[in-house]
């Protein structure tokens, strides 16, 4: 892929977002306080989001440009959050492209079959992972929706809400498609991968192709930021994850390393173009934090397991951390969730930047207004 410069008009382009605190802690950089938000901020521990749901499929919000973008916002107006996270789901890629999928609630995606051989991955990538392109008007226009309400959203920083855009990882898309659905230990993913090399292969760099495509097509439509989850990651082996995985996260992040954007300052100089940042998570990945940098992305996000003193010593100097308060404190006494919180940005203080978010996302029975203390509670201490 040949590099990309952003339209002008771009949140970054456009110096918008391209010094909000978000941006600047993902480039390195401290800013007047910690950036804080929160993985699953956008969903059902939000009662105007479970009104807004009554009567709609997953699915279809995901796929529906209007409600899309009022999910994505609600949370940044209730909490003022320093982000907004693109809401959707990891397999609407796969729906978009024709896949038999539906997320079936209390249990998640699930699939009209499975994919754990070689006939049925042939099958499966014999799809045309380019026919995202002409599928993905509904999540362009969803996020053209939502970063023209942020471009007017000040949490105080004096800068736009950056939209940061969402994807899942190659690995998690594959551990559902071999199981047909969700399971707690991966195996049918984990068999193939080493009974069938050149079919697991062939699945991999099949939803590399396809979900590098779907979080490209966020940032070109105005995404500050782009985050690959890979829920599943912690199954996996070091040795494996570097030999059979890591390949392909790299593949799909490719379709982003080549976006940049270039500012114009009020002097009219153009500075030197600067790369969309690009994050990466997994949970249980405490054993692959360095390997998961080395996949080429710029912030490592951490789960609740592991302290960010240690994870800034696995990823090496140099790099922003993000995360990692443990999702069960946000039902603690306020007094252990406060301590919690001023350790996670003392730990914290061993990157060169840091991202307040949670080692994995919001709890569904999660009281509302919890969120928004820590929130503030964030912005206070991380100005001291």
């Amino acid at each position: 892929m040949s590099g990309v410069i952003l339209s002008p008009q771009h949140p970054l382009s456009a110096g918008l977002t391209s010094d909000s605190r978000l941006v600047r802690a993902y480039r390195g950089e401290r800013a007047d306080t910690t950036p804080v938000w929160f993985m699953r901020q956008a969903g059902r521990s939000l009662p105007e989001y479970r009104d807004l749901r009554v009567g709609t499929r997953m699915l279809d919000a995901c796929l529906d440009p209007a409600m899309a973008s009022e999910i994505t916002l609600q949370p940044v107006r209730r909490h003022q959050v320093d982000a907004g996270i693109f809401f959707s789901d990891i397999v609407v890629p796969l729906k978009l492209v024709g896949v038999d999928v539906e997320i079936q609630p209390g249990r998640g995606p699930v699939f009209g079959r499975g994919y754990a051989d070689a006939s049925a991955v042939a099958e499966l990538t014999a799809i045309d992972p380019a026919r995202l392109d002409e599928a993905s008007g509904p999540i362009a226009e969803a996020v053209a929706q939502t970063i023209a309400e942020l471009a007017t959203t000040d949490n105080g920083s004096g800068t736009a809400t950056p939209l940061i855009g969402f994807a899942g990882a190659p690995f998690t898309l594959a551990a559902y498609l071999t199981e047909g659905g969700p399971s707690k230990d991966h195996l049918a993913a984990r068999t193939l991968m080493h009974a069938d090399p050149g079919a697991w292969r062939a699945l991999m760099e099949w939803t590399a192709e396809l979900t590098g495509r779907f979080l490209r097509t966020q940032v070109l439509a105005g995404a500050s930021a782009a985050q690959l989850f890979d829920s599943w990651a912690g199954a996996l082996s070091l040795a494996d994850y570097e030999a059979h995985v890591a390949p392909a996260s790299a593949k799909a992040l490719a379709h982003v390393h080549d976006l940049s954007y270039e500012v114009t300052d009020a002097a009219g100089r153009t500075q030197p173009a600067r790369p969309v940042p690009v994050v990466h998570f997994g949970v249980g990945t405490g054993e692959l934090l360095g390997a998961m940098k080395e996949v080429g992305v710029d912030v490592v996000g951490v789960d609740y397991r592991v302290p960010l003193a240690v994870a800034a010593e696995r990823v090496g100097p140099g790099v922003p951390l993000q995360g990692n308060l443990d999702p069960a404190l946000l039902a603690a006494p306020w007094p252990v969730l406060e301590a919690a919180v001023r350790e996670v940005l003392r730990q914290a203080e061993a990157a060169p930047a840091h991202v307040f978010n949670l080692g994995h996302g919001v709890p569904p029975e999660t009281d509302p207004t919890v969120l928004t203390r820590v929130v503030e509670l964030v912005h206070e201490a991380g100005a001291a």
